[in-house]
């Protein structure tokens, strides 16, 4: 009787575990987790879709920032008539766009201004003739005239342009380089190269040398 039910529970014991090696074995496909509705939903990050929609490039560059010649104005006073005290003939900065300019501004009764326009003279000696080189004297005092000025410029012997400054031209100097341009004593110069940008010189009285060293770089440049 005891070994029949010995062999009874052996039988139900191996029909258990026949039973349970027939089961599937769990494969990769079946253990890894299935992606869910949540996850399918996210775009996939591609190439394309991770980059910025519009690619920084010269040309895009180019639309945003404009050129710096394009962005300088070219400022009012070189388009105002001005008449050569000697010899009445009319010419603006603008006119002469693509030489070198030396601009001074003075008061005939000024020292310190007759003294700075004889370092000039001596700076035209050491350049010599230059078609691409012009100086121009103007005169900032409203209470002195052209005949007066053409009298200044015959008797010292001074041979380029020379014009008496409109209020217009004055003020805009003055707003544009420093009121020190208004102030004849402290030598104020400026140097327009061959774009037409101005270059203020330090103030007090440049010698010829200095000034050559100066022009000198600027005559050197093109366009």
């Amino acid at each position: 009787m005891r070994k029949f039910q010995f062999l009874t529970s052996l039988v139900i014991l191996t029909s258990i575990l026949l039973s349970a090696c027939g089961a599937a074995a769990p494969t990769p496909e079946v253990m890894m987790d299935k992606p869910t509705e949540a996850m399918m939903d996210k775009e996939t990050a591609t190439p394309d879709a991770m980059m910025p929609k519009e690619t920084a490039t010269p040309d895009n560059m180019m639309k945003e920032t404009a050129a710096p010649d394009a962005m300088m104005e070219t400022p009012a006073w070189y388009q105002v008539a001005l008449t050569d005290a000697a010899s009445g003939k009319t010419f603006s900065i603008h006119e002469l766009k693509g030489k070198v300019i030396l601009v001074e501004t003075l008061a005939q009764w000024c020292s310190n201004c007759k003294k700075q326009q004889g370092e000039v003279k001596k700076l035209h000696e050491m350049l010599g003739m230059k078609d691409d080189f012009v100086s121009i004297g103007l005169d900032i005092d409203p209470n002195e005239n052209a005949a007066d000025l053409k009298d200044y410029v015959m008797n010292n012997g001074f041979d380029w342009l020379y014009a008496v400054s409109p209020a217009e031209v004055s003020r805009e100097i003055a707003k544009l380089y420093g009121d020190q341009f208004l102030n004849p004593p402290s030598t104020p110069i400026l140097i327009i190269d061959r774009k037409g940008v101005a270059h203020p010189l330090p103030f007090g009285i440049k010698s010829a040398d200095d000034l050559f060293k100066v022009v000198d770089q600027y005559l050197k440049e093109g366009m």
